[in-house]
């Protein structure tokens, strides 16, 4: 396969030229824009490396559409789920499994079961159009984590874990008032009951926190699995995942958490919805402000799929940032993070996963995409 007369966005520059593939790689990528018969003339547009999505529970909405809405078919889901990825650009994603709660009327624990089921039968199969790989989200607070990550501890499929702690008074939930606010959609606790569940709370989160981040730390250090920190608050917390030798830093809510995450090498990863909708819904800080700084190492669409080359092209024209560094938040550096040397980037010997990228004014708009060198959009 030849595209030619593409803008063909390296690792440092742009380039107006032709890009060769066989055998499911990148062969060569020369400048020119000459057209020979039997070429895919690009007509101009850019062509990026596919993005890689290291944290995105959109197949946790295709299974629960709606509130106490459980998607019947769970591989219909998935396939859904899939199809939405690549219309994206997305060509590696990392599903972001939900491993612990606590409340018994949440949905994730049955989510969690229906979603491994679901891969396991689909990914064998050839069904799926993006290469789906796993991450693994662990309440640290929950008491019954340890049987809950029980089934992968043997997975090859899990390629990050996150340590998350959405108890009261802890990260995202420093604030009581905010913590209530949040769960108040659902919940609709009197002042009694309110402290009542603090208590509760608080006491899991003093007895099985420590435990067991220690736990799923040192399977984590036995397998070779990179780990993440989530919603670092503070350079402590941040400190604290660095001694722990986590890789990645994703969504600090604050500037100076990002900043001493990037001091640190760890991958600040920071969400794209944040960015297309101008700042964070809840209160955090903006990603633009974090990209200005020179403190972001790469975005994750979290719940929008489309969101992150919509991100990468506006930290591009409102940021200032070049070309190639914005599309690198999309692609290399979440590669480089994970170890995924053979992606990410436009180079000869590289997975062929590229996304043709057409400019509407400010709108990138996705026309073609291909994984391993295969049409798959």
């Amino acid at each position: 396969m030849i595209l030619t007369n593409a803008r063909i966005v390296l690792a440092d520059r742009v380039v107006h030229g032709t890009l060769t593939v066989r055998d499911g790689r990148i062969e060569s990528v020369h400048e020119g824009p000459a057209v020979s018969p039997g070429d895919l003339d690009m007509a101009g547009d850019f062509l990026v490396p596919g993005l890689v999505e290291l944290h995105t529970d959109n197949l946790e909405k295709q299974l629960l559409p709606r509130p106490g809405v459980l998607w019947p078919s769970a591989r219909a889901a998935l396939l859904a789920h899939d199809a939405q990825l690549v219309a994206a650009g997305i060509t590696t994603v990392l599903d972001a499994l939900s491993c612990g709660q606590y409340y018994e009327k949440s949905d994730r624990r049955t989510m969690l079961t229906l979603a491994l089921d679901a891969l396991r039968e689909l990914r064998p199969a050839g069904h799926l159009r993006a290469d789906h790989l796993l991450h693994v989200r662990c309440e640290i607070s929950d008491p019954d984590l340890p049987r809950l990550f029980e089934p992968f501890r043997d997975m090859d499929e899990v390629h990050l874990v996150s340590l998350m702690d959405h108890t009261p008074g802890q990260r995202q939930f420093v604030d009581l008032g905010a913590y209530r606010t949040y769960y108040s959609k659902d919940r609709k606790w009197t002042d009694e009951e309110f402290e009542s569940e603090m208590a509760r709370m608080r006491d899991a989160q003093a007895r099985f926190a420590g435990p067991h981040a220690e736990d799923i730390l040192a399977w984590c250090r036995e397998r070779g699995v990179p780990a993440a920190s989530h919603d670092d608050a503070t350079t402590a917390h941040v400190d604290w995942a660095y001694a722990q030798g986590m890789a990645i830093s994703e969504f600090p809510t604050t500037m100076d958490a990002a900043r001493r995450a990037c001091e640190l090498g760890l991958l600040t990863l920071m969400g794209s919805p944040n960015v297309v909708r101008g700042g964070s819904h809840s209160g955090n800080v903006s990603v633009r402000e974090v990209a200005a700084a020179g403190f972001l190492g790469g975005l994750s669409s979290d719940y929008v799929p489309a969101s992150l080359l919509h991100a990468a092209w506006i930290l591009h024209a409102d940021v200032s940032l070049p070309l190639w560094d914005a599309v690198a938040l999309v692609t290399a550096n979440p590669a480089r993070a994970l170890g995924l040397s053979d992606r990410g980037r436009i180079e000869p010997g590289l997975k062929a996963d590229l996304v043709r990228v057409h400019i509407d004014r400010d709108l990138p708009v996705v026309r073609r995409v291909w994984r391993d060198g295969v049409r798959v959009y």
